[in-house]
């Protein structure tokens, strides 16, 4: 039996030290380490897997981290992780104190870039290679994209610049067919159309836009790669290196269903059978909730649209897509065309629900100012993964969407408390608005057991836009939530020995608020918290606050919500009680301001 190689890989040092002939076999044990533990604590699989051999000839023939070296998105840098001194910690991923699930700066001098979100890679390793030059340094930039990302409107402005420089740039196209679910597109037919010699040289894209273009080549064959990369080496100015790989190369598993062994949860390493769980008594899922209403609400009303990002499914938007395909849309990794495409639509009259995760919304804050808000378009944005989302950690967390949607004119905030506000929610908005609406609702499930029942035959009712509720009635102290995490409140209250000193509301509304009540609350309550999953600096609790100072209020105020720095990855439970929102942290308060009364 031949000697174990992984387990004397410390670093890409190390690495180099080996023949070519040993390579393969570093290769499988990679994958197997990878297959190993990530079957047990969870995580991004299938991107891994297929970039062994690219991963590998990389740090083989690069001097990292002297050479700089940039994964786009960095659901595929679990090897490069574990070839980059952190093999030892890499059973901690994405788990609180452990290393993080995306390449990051803090963490090794071989993540030379943070990443969470897509395309950022060629205009990041660009202007590396720029800095370089300037500095008369001698390095190489290696970005790695894959043929998702690259059709980003980003990509294309990083492409588009690189290709009148002279920079010593590579990029790395990784061709498997698929991000999340399977690429979509214009570029991805002409990728196709590539892989299949179906384009002539003379006509190539990427040799029109000044790149030394090669491949496509094999991204399995690790001396055909590590030739390649060598030839590269030796040549100036910006180089384009199309590979083609299989997403979850060497599960047979992953490699047959893509989109389920993207992030699998746990599942048996040797088999590849991913656990399953029973959901029969388990509420649904939110982004099933959205899904399925969307369905429901456009058998009755042809006007109504989806529009999606990249996501069907993992926004659910899949439901639309197969119900009723020509009014679905998945727009692949382009969110600000997103957002615009809308628009345009709501200009004739459809009615759109834009299905954005928060964290992406980010990416198109421009567009939904100057093409939605400005022009007071009724887009309905579905903010999926509001609040925080666990193991994915800082670049994922949904915690500013309050805060900077809630600053921009026109725009409607609702946070349903669970999934009978959300339906209805929906189906207020599809009735028509005279403004944008942004509805933000939670990464899981939801709260009602019962629910998965009544989706076809839910009684809608209609929301009235602005308005408050009262939960619960008190007499000392009023506490003011938004969104789901009423949940954790309302169980904190119901745990405490005196649960009738404290009245519990429930604002959905952050915009507009509802001002009536809230002049209530401050003439009979002293005290005043405000609790919501998002950050407090601009966020729920600020609207309170600003309310209050202009009214000329001088009631106590305490806000609870994310801290003003980027909370790292952890489960959902552990973050909530760092942040000090979960049921336990919660009471404490509560007991604590009782006291003091």
């Amino acid at each position: 039996m031949s000697k174990k190689l992984l387990e004397h890989i410390t670093s890409p040092t190390d690495l180099r030290k080996l023949s070519l002939l040993e390579l393969p076999q570093l290769a499988k044990e990679l994958r197997d380490f990878i297959i190993d533990i990530v079957s047990v604590k969870e995580g991004h699989l299938g991107a891994s897997l297929g970039v062994i051999e690219l991963t590998i000839a990389l740090h083989y023939v690069f001097d990292t981290p002297n050479d700089l070296l940039v994964w786009d998105v960095g659901h595929q840098a679990y090897g490069h992780k574990i070839l980059t001194e952190r093999r030892t910690k890499f059973d901690t991923n994405r788990q609180l104190g452990g290393i993080s699930g995306f390449p990051k700066r803090s963490e090794s001098v071989y993540d030379t870039f943070g990443v969470g979100h897509s395309s950022t890679s060629i205009s990041a390793a660009l202007g590396m290679a720029i800095a370089s030059q300037l500095k008369g340094e001698k390095k190489h930039h290696i970005a790695v994209i894959g043929d998702a990302s690259i059709a980003s409107g980003m990509a294309f402005e990083g492409l588009n610049h690189a290709g009148v420089t002279d920079a010593n740039l590579l990029v790395i196209l990784n061709d498997n067919a698929i991000g999340i679910d399977p690429s979509v597109g214009a570029l991805k037919h002409y990728l196709t159309s590539v892989k299949e010699g179906k384009n002539p040289k003379q006509n190539n894209m990427i040799k029109s836009l000044n790149f030394d273009y090669s491949g496509p080549i094999d991204g399995h064959d690790l001396p055909l790669l590590i030739q390649e990369l060598e030839r590269l080496k030796k040549v100036n100015g910006p180089k384009f290196l199309h590979i083609i790989t299989t997403k979850g190369k060497g599960l047979q598993q992953a490699e047959e269903d893509q989109v389920k062994y993207h992030a699998p949860g746990k599942f048996d390493a040797a088999t590849g059978e991913i656990q399953k769980k029973s959901e029969e008594d388990l509420p649904l899922k939110f982004q099933d909730v959205f899904g399925l209403t969307l369905v429901e609400l456009a058998k009755n009303n042809p006007k109504i649209i989806g529009i999606t990002p990249a996501m069907p499914s993992g926004s659910s938007m899949k439901f639309m897509m197969e119900t009723f395909p020509e009014r679905a849309f998945d727009v692949g990794i382009a969110e600000q065309h997103a957002v615009t495409l809308a628009a345009g639509m709501a200009t004739q009259g459809m009615v759109v629900f834009c299905n954005i995760y928060s964290t992406f919304m980010q990416r198109a804050y421009d567009q939904i100012i100057h093409d939605v808000a400005l022009q007071n378009l009724p887009v309905i944005f579905c903010l999926d993964r509001a609040g925080l989302v666990g193991e994915d950690g800082a670049t994922h967390h949904g915690v500013f969407d309050l805060a900077y949607m809630r600053c921009i004119p026109n725009m409607i905030i609702y946070a349903p408390k669970d999934e009978v506000e959300l339906q209805n929610i929906m189906f207020t908005a599809s009735l028509g608005l005279k403004h944008p609406i942004a509805i933000r609702y939670p990464r899981g499930r939801g709260f009602l057991k019962d629910f998965r029942f009544q989706i076809s035959d839910f009684k809608f009712e209609k929301i009235e836009i602005g308005k408050a509720k009262k939960l619960k009635k008190g007499k000392k102290i009023a506490v003011l939530s938004t969104g789901t995490i009423a949940h954790n409140v309302t169980t904190a209250l119901a745990e405490l020995d005196n649960p009738n000193e404290i009245a519990h509301y429930h604002f959905g509304f952050v915009k507009p608020l509802d001002e009536k009540k809230l002049h209530k609350i401050c003439d009979k309550f002293l005290t005043v918290i405000t609790v919501e999953d998002g950050v407090t600096t601009g966020g729920f609790g600020s609207a309170i606050l600003e309310f209050a100072a202009k009214n000329d209020y001088v009631n106590e105020v305490f806000l609870c919500g994310i801290p003003d720095y980027f909370i790292e990855h952890g489960t959902i439970d552990e973050l909530q009680q760092f942040c000090n929102i979960d049921v336990d942290g919660l009471k404490s308060l509560f007991s604590s301001l009782l006291e003091e009364e």
